[in-house]
């Protein structure tokens, strides 16, 4: 069976006989209870020590209202308190009996005791916060960075205590600031220090921040206009600029100043290994951002086969278009200035863009139906970077909505440069961060009935971003690229994320330089440099992670062909698909967990 005849399989009788067992497998068990009062009480801990969790998640209102206030401290204290608090959890879990719990409740109790582990292991082994970020300041990372945005797009604005609260978390950002230059001048002094360009963007950003005339600045602007939209009367203009030239501003200056001043110290090359212990922290990063136990050498061999398997598949598609001669990336290169894909680099030219983004979506919910039970219900906004931080920015990426609802999920899009979009590339983008990628993803556990809190808002890299890819190949399947060209971008999409796999680990493991590492992204995908570049700095700031995406993927595939090949008439697309509701957990668990799915419904038969 093709993958058409997948979506041919799902009929509604067919989703009703094989959600049977699995309905059964999640009934509770003796020990249940106790153990989702643990849960609760282990979500209620981590919520209450982190005023930006809450407000993402919209619980911070009622009697959780002080936290819209604050803004959680950068402090070694603070690490060393959450520290203690994970493995004050983690204690309390490990008084749960297996046997006394249904499978459901088993499931949950592994997959959080997994992640609570990762939690705190590079700070245990290592002093860090993050194997995969280990620099407390860099071009995508630190208070600078975060905060404005988090801000504009998590702190919502509906009452007058809204402001006010804004008000007191711009007085404590200026606090963060200086913990954090604290914070990183430590660092320095055991060599964690951002490589020199790296420090050169993060000081670009910052000094676009703090050049901004106080009165007309972001963080004033996104309180000011939003409290006028509610008809809130008040001197917010007056009060915020107060703060942000007379506190904020001093602390970016204090900041911008440390790290002129470290940046001479800072050690030569790009990958993790240029710092104590660098080859261990890289082998927790890639462990914790794949969630299994491969190793460099054998992620980039995996990237190389992936990236010459994949090109020869555009291929075909390229030269029954046309575009013969020359390298797949050098084809793509030319493909990607085509007078007809790319739109004006304009203000219009980008309100265009965003709109067939949003046509895409729109297009896409209608098709959902054919491969999934469940859609949804959680709207999705598509909004630019914002301007301030679009130099360091990933190209593009996901923020969930809110639980209760108050706030929409975010789908970002850089467009520093609207060429870096030509217009065959756009559609699998949107599949993979908005439908049926993350949005959907995310969403189903969010509103799924079956799971923890505390799982709803657990995330594995490998198992996410591996389903975003998988959305995209889903795309195909459900025909919405609408040419052969745009089937090409889906495939350079696939093929991006393969020559990830080899500059990953050869940045960190075979000590590629940036500028290696940019050479060989752009002659392999055809992508433009400045775009590329931009993502070669990420993944040297943040190692790892830039590996979950295709193994990730590669592990939802052979999930999918093991379940349609146990089951082979029997196999239904859209109950395959119901395993979202389960929640994300490490791939070494999916795996397992598709192989109890097959073993039930082989039982039910």
């Amino acid at each position: 069976m093709d993958r058409r005849q997948f979506l041919a399989t799902g009929s509604a009788a067919a989703l009703t006989s094989a959600m049977v067992p699995i309905e059964a497998w999640a009934q509770g068990g003796g020990g249940d209870a106790a153990l989702n009062a643990d849960f609760a009480h282990i979500f209620e801990a981590q919520v209450a020590r982190s005023p930006e969790l809450a407000s993402s998640l919209g619980l911070d209102k009622g009697p959780l209202a002080a936290l819209k206030g604050k803004l959680s401290p950068r402090t070694r204290e603070k690490r060393a308190a959450d520290v203690a608090a994970t493995k004050d959890a983690l204690a309390a879990l490990a008084k749960h009996d297996g046997t006394a719990l249904s499978p459901a409740a088993k499931l949950n109790l592994e997959v959080v005791r997994y992640s609570l582990g990762t939690q705190i292991a590079s700070a245990d082994r290592f002093g860090i916060d993050s194997a995969i970020r280990p620099y407390a300041i860099f071009q995508q990372g630190g208070a600078y960075f975060s905060v404005p945005d988090f801000l504009n797009t998590a702190h919502t604005i509906n009452v007058a205590s809204d402001g006010e609260a804004y008000l007191s978390r711009l007085h404590q950002f200026a606090t963060v600031l200086d913990q954090e230059t604290a914070i990183q001048r430590a660092d320095a002094a055991r060599g964690l220090l951002a490589p020199g360009w790296s420090i050169d963007l993060t000081l670009g950003q910052m000094r676009k921040l703090r050049g901004q005339p106080a009165a007309t600045s972001s963080i004033v602007q996104s309180l000011v206009t939003r409290a006028a939209a509610k008809g809130l009367a008040g001197d917010w203009q007056g009060q915020a600029t107060k703060i942000v030239a007379g506190e904020i501003y001093p602390a970016l200056d204090r900041q911008i100043a440390l790290m002129e001043k470290l940046k001479p110290s800072t050690r030569p090359g790009d990958g993790i290994w240029r710092v104590k212990d660098g080859d261990a922290i890289y082998a927790m990063a890639l462990a914790q951002a794949t969630t299994t136990t491969m190793s460099p050498d054998e992620v980039h061999r995996i990237g190389l086969a992936q990236v010459a398997e994949i090109s020869a598949q555009i291929d075909t598609i390229l030269t029954s278009q046309g575009y013969s001669g020359g390298t797949v990336g050098e084809r793509l290169a030319k493909l990607n200035v085509a007078p007809d894909q790319v739109y004006p680099n304009t203000a219009a030219g980008r309100a265009e863009l965003i709109a067939g983004l949003n046509s895409g979506i729109k297009a896409m919910y209608e098709k959902l139906p054919l491969a999934f039970a469940t859609v949804p219900t959680q709207p999705l906004e598509i909004r630019a970077v914002p301007v301030e931080i679009q130099d360091g920015a990933s190209n593009g990426y996901y923020n969930r909505a809110s639980l209760d609802g108050s706030r929409p999920a975010i789908y970002f899009i850089n467009l520093k440069d609207v060429g870096d979009w030509p217009k065959y590339s756009l559609p699998s983008l949107t599949y993979h961060e908005g439908v049926p990628g993350h949005h959907l993803q995310i969403s189903l556990a969010q509103e799924s009935k079956d799971i923890p809190t505390l799982r709803k808002v657990g995330f594995f890299s490998a198992y996410s971003e591996g389903w975003a890819l998988y959305a995209e190949q889903l795309g195909d399947e459900l025909h919405a690229y609408a040419s052969p060209l745009e089937r090409a971008g889906y495939l350079q999409s696939f093929l991006f994320r393969a020559t990830r796999l080899v500059v990953d680990t050869g940045i960190h493991a075979k000590q590629w330089s940036r500028e290696k590492a940019t050479d060989y992204m752009v002659a392999t995908t055809g992508f433009a440099r400045p775009r590329t570049q931009r993502e070669v700095e990420r993944y040297c700031t943040q190692a790892g992670q830039a590996c979950s995406y295709k193994i990730g993927h590669m592990a939802w595939t052979r999930a999918r062909a093991k379940a349609q090949a146990a089951l082979g008439e029997r196999f239904d697309l859209k109950a395959f698909h119901e395993i979202l509701k389960e929640g994300a957990m490490p791939l070494t668990i999916l795996e397992r967990r598709i192989d109890e799915r097959i073993a039930a419904l082989r039982g039910a038969a």
